[in-house]
C-alpha cells in the first residue's frame, strides 16, 4: 500500500498542524510573544545584522581592543546611514567691535541622534566703504541686513536643505544660489516699480526746465587737450540685498559638516571639492601683513595708502612671517615715539591691528619703512617688497573730477599715473599696487601698467564685481568671502583666474572664524592677505596657517615655496639674477 512521505518529513503537513495546535494552546500572552520574537528575526535577517554582527565579533577576537565595546560601535557605525541635514539654526552675535553678525548653525541626523555638526560666521560688508560719519544709520542698516539673514535661514533655508546631504557642497550651493537669485530680482521689481511712480508723480507735479550749460565746463574743456576723454561718471553701485549674509554663511557651514563627517581637515575638503585627485600637493600661500595704514579714516592729510603690506621673500614659513612683521611694526612704533618727526602722533596700534600714521605725503610712510629695515638690518628690495593698497575708488571727488590724495591735495588720472610711476622709481621695493585707480579709469589703468613693465604689478578686488570683466594691465586679483559668495563661487573663481590671486579679509573685518586659512590653502591661492598683527581675530586665522604648515610638513605633503614661487615676485626675481 503507497504511503505518504511528506507526512513524515519535517516541515510537511502533518508538522505544521502539529505546530499549529502547539501555537494555539499557548496563552495568549505567549502568543504575542513568539510572533514578535519571529518578526525581529525576520528584521534583523533583513538588514544583514547577524552576519555582521559575527563579522565583528570575530574580527574584535583576533583585534583584542583594549575598548571591546568601542571597537564594535565603531564597526557598526561605519555601517550607519549617511548623515543628512535636519535643520538649520541661526543667531545674531556681536563680533569684536561690537556689531551685529549671523551665525549659521548645521544640525545633522547621525546614528538615529539629531548632533549639532558645524557653524560658520563670515564678516559681513554691506558696502564698498563703511565709514563711522553716520554710525547710528550703519548700525540700523546692519542690523536690519543680520535679521534678515537670520530670518532666510530658519524660515527658508532650514527647509529648503532639510534631509539633504551635507557632503553634496555643490548642490547645496546651487540651491542657496538660486534662492539669493529669486529673491533678488523680487527686490529688483520692487524697486524698478517704485522708481517707476517716483517718476511718474515728479513729472505729473513739476515741470523740469532744460538745465542751462556749465560756462565752467566748458571753459575747462576748451583748456584741456582735444584729445583727452571726457570724464566717465561713477559706476552704479552693486546693491548689497539685506539678507544676504545667510547664503555665504550657510555655505560655509555646510562645508564644514562635509570636512568633519568626511574626517578631515576644511583646506583638504576643499581641495577635494576643487580637485578630487590631487591630495597630495599642497602650498601655503605667502601672508601679506599689513604694516600700516594712511588712509581716509587715520590721522593727517594723507588718504591715498589704503594699507602698505609686507611681502616676504619665497622660503620663509608663517611664524618667520609673522615674526619678521612684528619686529618691523615694534621698530616703527619706536622710531615714531622718540623722533616725533614727520607730524606723526604717538603711534598706536588700531583695533584692526595697523599703526595709523598722521602722515601728509605717501613718501614719510615709506621712508618709517626703509627706516626701520635699515635698523633691523633687513634688505628691503631682496628679503622683503612691499605692496600699496591704494583703494582709489574712495578718493575720487565726482565735483572736481579728480583724487583727492591727500586733504587739499587733488590730482587727475593722468597726473596719478605720473606719481606712482615716480614712487615705484624711488621705492623700488613696491613691486603690487592694489586698486591705484577707479574702474572706470579703464585708459590709466593700462597706461600705468604700461609705464611699469615688469617692475610692479597692478592687482584688483573683486569683491563687490566678481563677475566683471579683468581690467588692462591687471596681474592679479583680490578675493573675499562676504555676503552671497558660496564655498563652490570660491572654487570656481580660484580655477578661472589665470593671474596672481589673493584670499583675504574685508577691511572692517571682526569675525574669529578662522576658516579662511583652511578655504586659502584649500583653494591653492598665491597670497593671503590677513592684516595687521595686533588683533586676536587676525591672529586666529595666522595661527591657524601655521598649524596647517606645520601638519602639512609632517605630512610630506608641503610643496616648497621654492618650487612655487609668488608670481608677483618672479619677474623682480629674474630682473635681480
Amino acid at each position: 500500500m503507497a504511503t505518504d512521505n511528506s507526512k513524515g518529513v519535517r516541515g510537511g503537513p502533518r508538522d505544521s498542524r502539529t505546530m499549529s495546535y502547539l501555537f494555539n494552546c499557548l496563552s495568549e500572552e505567549d502568543q504575542e510573544f513568539h510572533h514578535i520574537k519571529n518578526t525581529a528575526a525576520d528584521f534583523y535577517r533583513a538588514n544583514r545584522v547577524p552576519e555582521e554582527l559575527e563579522v565583528a565579533l570575530a574580527e574584535a577576537f583576533f583585534q583584542n581592543p583594549e575598548d571591546v565595546y568601542g571597537y564594535l560601535a565603531n564597526h557598526f557605525t561605519k555601517l550607519s546611514s549617511a548623515p543628512l541635514i535636519s535643520r538649520l539654526q541661526a543667531k545674531d552675535m556681536y563680533d569684536s567691535r561690537g556689531q551685529l553678525c549671523v551665525e549659521a548653525e548645521v544640525v545633522c541626523v547621525i546614528c538615529n541622534e539629531e548632533k549639532s555638526i558645524s557653524s560658520a560666521a563670515i564678516s559681513s560688508q554691506l558696502g564698498q566703504k563703511e565709514t563711522g560719519v553716520d554710525w547710528q544709520a550703519n548700525a540700523e542698516e546692519r542690523e536690519r541686513h543680520v535679521m534678515t539673514a537670520v530670518q532666510w535661514i530658519t524660515e527658508h533655508l532650514c527647509k529648503m536643505l532639510e534631509k539633504h546631504d551635507p557632503c553634496d557642497q555643490s548642490l547645496v550651493d546651487q540651491k542657496l544660489s538660486d534662492f539669493f537669485i529669486a529673491r533678488d530680482l523680487e527686490e529688483r521689481e520692487i524697486r524698478k516699480k517704485m522708481e517707476e511712480e517716483i517718476m511718474s508723480v515728479t513729472e505729473q507735479e513739476v515741470e523740469i526746465p532744460p538745465s542751462p550749460p556749465d560756462k565752467k565746463k566748458d571753459k575747462k574743456k576748451k583748456k584741456g587737450n582735444a584729445s583727452e576723454k571726457p570724464f566717465c561718471p561713477a559706476e552704479p553701485p552693486e546693491p548689497v540685498l539685506p539678507g544676504c549674509l545667510a547664503i555665504g554663511s550657510v555655505s560655509l557651514a555646510v562645508a564644514k559638516a562635509g570636512a568633519q563627517i568626511n574626517g578631515v581637515p576644511l583646506y583638504k575638503y576643499i581641495r577635494m571639492l576643487k580637485n578630487p585627485e590631487d591630495q597630495d600637493n599642497f602650498h601655503i600661500p605667502l601672508s601679506l601683513v599689513t604694516l600700516l595704514r594712511c588712509g581716509k579714516t587715520c590721522p593727517g592729510k594723507l588718504k591715498l595708502l589704503e594699507e602698505v603690506l609686507l611681502i616676504p621673500k619665497a622660503g620663509h614659513q608663517v611664524k618667520q612671517i609673522i615674526t619678521m612683521a612684528m619686529q618691523m611694526q615694534q621698530e616703527m612704533m619706536r622710531i615714531l615715539n622718540t623722533s616725533g618727526k614727520g607730524g606723526a602722533i604717538q603711534a598706536v596700534a588700531s583695533d584692526s591691528g595697523v599703526i595709523p600714521l598722521n602722515y601728509d605725503r605717501p613718501e614719510q610712510a615709506l621712508d618709517l619703512i626703509s627706516d626701520a629695515c635699515n635698523n633691523l638690518a633687513l634688505s628691503l628690495g631682496t628679503e622683503i617688497h612691499l605692496a600699496v593698497n591704494c583703494a582709489a575708488h574712495d578718493l575720487m571727488d565726482y565735483v572736481k573730477e579728480k583724487y583727492e590724495i591727500a586733504t587739499g591735495v587733488f590730482k587727475s588720472p593722468d597726473e596719478l599715473v605720473a606719481m606712482y610711476q615716480t614712487l615705484v622709481s624711488k621705492y623700488t621695493a613696491v613691486v603690487a599696487f592694489i586698486d591705484p585707480f577707479r574702474r572706470e579709469d579703464a585708459d590709466q589703468w593700462e597706461k600705468l601698467s604700461n609705464v611699469m613693465g615688469d617692475s610692479c604689478s597692478l592687482l584688483s578686488d573683486i569683491t563687490y564685481k566678481p563677475q566683471a570683466p579683468p581690467l588692462p594691465g591687471v596681474r592679479g586679483r583680490l578675493l573675499k568671502h562676504v555676503n552671497e559668495i558660496t564655498v563652490s563661487d570660491l572654487i570656481h573663481m580660484a580655477a578661472e583666474e589665470q593671474g596672481s590671486l589673493i584670499f583675504g579679509t574685508v577691511s572692517n573685518d571682526a569675525c574669529s572664524d578662522d576658516s579662511m586659512a583652511d578655504i586659502a590653502v584649500g583653494l591653492g591661492v598665491d597670497y593671503v592677505k590677513v592684516g595687521g598683527l595686533w588683533s586676536g581675530e587676525r591672529m586666529t586665522k595666522y595661527n591657524r596657517l601655521a598649524c596647517i604648515e606645520e601638519e602639512l610638513a609632517r605630512q610630506g605633503s608641503l610643496v616648497s615655496k621654492e618650487e612655487y614661487p609668488p608670481p608677483l615676485l618672479i619677474e623682480t626675481t629674474q630682473a635681480e639674477e
